[in-house]
């Protein structure tokens, strides 16, 4: 498991780090919020441990602005603030836990394990609006209908759901579901959004999947235009 720490006090941050890694987890640090928004954007970490005041950008805009993203990565809050109202604010943005300075470090790893716990259950089940697939049936659902999907159809539809709000380039969708680069004289990978499109939207109001022209595709259920 893959943690994130977005610390800018050096000494906590190196003991967060010197102690997560003896229980086994991977860990990276970053020291401002800007550093630490890019990190977490990158979708390879299991859990981010985020503290709230930050230099270049504070705790609660990074929360702020990756939920609205579309980002699901489980996120506890650090923070020497204990007053009600900021742990509502983090909790309100869409924090999964808060934690405040000074913490038992046994405290931490039980809310640590508990949050991934849930993250390996979620995953199993991904879900954007009315459109819910189950990773281990490899059935996908919509509004209560069943999705026929094909092996090729239904990795595809996968990665868009783990990545949902995400520009996926056709290099990007060629490489996780056929293995290899991508060839540009081929259209291979729009013929297979295609026939995904119109399994998954055919019949419903609100399209999920979106195309951005000449970049991609990206499904959501929120408007296309703020992603863009």
């Amino acid at each position: 498991m893959r943690i994130l720490v977005v610390e800018d006090e050096q000494k906590v941050a190196r003991f967060l780090k010197r102690g997560l890694e003896a229980e086994g987890y991977r860990v990276e640090t970053a020291a401002d919020g800007k550093s630490g928004e890019t990190l977490a954007r990158s979708n390879t970490f299991d859990l981010a441990i985020l503290d709230v005041v930050l230099p270049r950008k504070n705790g609660f805009e990074i929360l702020r602005d990756l939920r609205n993203e579309g980002h699901k990565l489980p996120v506890l809050m650090l923070t020497a603030r204990s007053a009600t109202e900021d742990i509502v604010s983090g909790l309100d943005l869409g924090a999964d836990d808060y934690l405040t300075k000074p913490f038992a470090f046994d405290e931490l790893l039980a809310r640590i394990r508990l949050l991934l716990r849930r993250q390996v259950q979620s995953r199993t089940r991904l879900t954007v609006g009315d459109l819910v697939l189950d990773t281990i049936s490899h059935e996908a659902v919509r509004g209560g209908k069943k999705i026929e999907l094909t092996s090729r159809e239904y990795k595809m539809l996968e990665i868009f759901m783990r990545n949902p709000g995400k520009l996926l380039s056709r290099a990007d969708l060629a490489r996780e579901v056929w293995g290899y680069d991508f060839d540009p004289g081929t259209n291979v990978v729009d013929v297979y959004v295609n026939h995904l499109r119109k399994k998954v939207d055919q019949g419903f109001e609100i399209r999920l999947l979106q195309t951005a022209r000449g970049k991609g595709y990206f499904i959501t259920d929120r408007s296309p235009a703020s992603l863009l």
